[in-house]
């Protein structure tokens, strides 16, 4: 017996169906809305989507499926989280309380804060600490929207901490939200190697990235590329060892600097190039002939109380393909919520609700190279939907911190309810209900 979902009187119904490869210019803006629209789930795959009439038509022949009335409200596709430091240990409290009374960086790690205080926290933290704390942050993604979320390493900078944060992610991969692992080994110079970060990137590249490939812990590799992190010149050695390695790629990539880091990424076929809040129309036209997608972070200049945010305007108006994500950190974006990212991109980035939506589910989903699997609800998909608490898709980013996701479904399972406390259940409903 088959494992059979209907969500039924969708009020609109996004499918975010479209060409094959990412979302660009008008493309970008196209959410696939259907009215009064229904989806049919089978084995946690979409098995049919479209208008309520003809869906409902095909769940009439199947015994025992199970119902989600969405009562005229939004259904679409799960949030795909394509850039996220999921496992820290610490939230980095007294950076924020010192940054809010004016303390600069150097004053900050002066005073014992900065990253190299989440390095010091990882290294010494116990693993089963590390997985409740991301178990936590999971529930809230999920609570959030999220259905798929990229996960970085990077805050232990050295072998036995980063392992054991790459290990979390894996223990932690499908329960419920599918994880994708990122190695972040060049994402600062540790203590050790201050005066040296040449042989920094010479043993990442002799000895971890080589583990890790081997013991399959990471799928991408990912360089910070600005001031105080690594050269232009350092993030290519690193990012074409990972490359000849089997690694994807993924670049920081202009945030507080241009360095030229996004043309690189290009150059190296990157799946994304991440920040991108210094880029110019130069690296706007590279991006746009290019396949990496332009992943926007808003979320970190809002809270380091910052103005200069990425110039997604430019970039779409360009061709470049642009995806949102939360950038969800200790230290510069403490958040787990895709809507809140959406409305800042309307907000201070001028993008369109439809392209909100668009850049947080298709186009993640093609920053993590798995548009073949989640982002859109096309037949033969994962199951991953959300059913929100509107009737109009465009209030996800009109209603600025405030969660209007009312159900979240991974794989044709809910793993959120809108008034659950957790793992809830949707009952069964008899076809003649309907």
């Amino acid at each position: 017996m088959s494992d059979a979902l209907l969500i039924r009187r969708a009020g609109q119904l996004l499918t975010l169906r479209g060409p094959d490869g990412p979302r660009r210019g008008a493309a970008l803006g196209d959410v696939g809305l259907v009215a009064d629209g229904a989806v049919l789930v089978r084995d946690g795959s979409i098995e049919a989507v479209g208008p309520a009439a003809e869906i409902e038509r095909l769940a009439a022949d199947i015994r025992d499926v199970r119902e989600i009335d969405a009562a005229n409200r939004v259904v679409m596709p799960g949030f795909v989280d394509s850039h996220t430091h999921l496992v820290y240990g610490r939230p980095r409290l007294l950076d924020y309380e010192m940054r809010l009374g004016g303390a600069d960086y150097h004053g900050i790690a002066a005073a014992g804060g900065g990253i190299l205080s989440s390095v010091k926290a990882l290294r010494a933290a116990a693993p089963e600490d590390l997985e409740a704390q991301a178990r936590r942050a999971v529930h809230q993604f999920a609570r959030h929207g999220a259905t798929s979320v990229e996960a970085k390493s990077g805050y232990a900078l050295d072998e036995t901490g980063e392992l054991k944060t790459l290990v979390v992610m894996a223990a932690i991969d499908g329960q419920p939200l599918d994880i994708v692992p990122t190695y972040l080994g060049a994402h600062t110079v540790p203590p050790e190697y201050a005066q040296n970060p040449d042989a920094y990137i010479d043993w990442m590249c002799t000895e971890m990235m080589p583990r890790i490939r081997r013991q399959r812990l990471a799928v991408f590799a990912d360089v910070y590329c600005d001031r105080g992190a690594f050269t232009l010149d350092q993030a290519r050695r690193y990012l074409e060892c990972a490359r000849d390695l089997g690694f994807e790629l993924k670049v920081h990539a202009e945030q507080f600097t241009h360095t030229g880091a996004a043309r690189l990424a290009v150059e190296l076929g990157a799946a994304s190039a991440d920040h991108l809040e210094q880029a110019d129309e130069q690296d706007a036209a590279a991006l746009s002939s290019s396949f990496t997608i332009a992943t926007l972070l808003p979320g970190s200049v809002f809270h380091l109380g910052l103005d200069r945010y990425a110039p997604a305007r430019l970039l779409i108006d360009k061709g470049a393909a642009v995806a949102l994500a939360t950038d969800f950190n200790p230290g510069t974006s403490p958040t787990c919520s895709m809507p809140m990212v959406l409305s800042l991109a309307c907000t201070h980035m001028r993008m369109s609700p439809a392209e909100a939506v668009s850049a947080a589910t298709i186009n993640g989903a093609h920053a993590l190279r798995r548009a073949d699997l989640t982002g859109s609800l096309e037949p033969g998909k994962q199951a991953d939907i959300l059913v929100l608490d509107a009737e109009d898709y465009r209030e996800l980013s009109y209603h600025f911190g405030v969660n209007l996701v009312a159900t979240t479904i991974k794989r044709g399972a809910v793993v959120y309810q809108q008034g659950e406390v957790s793992n809830p259940t949707v009952k069964e409903s008899a076809a003649d209900a309907r």
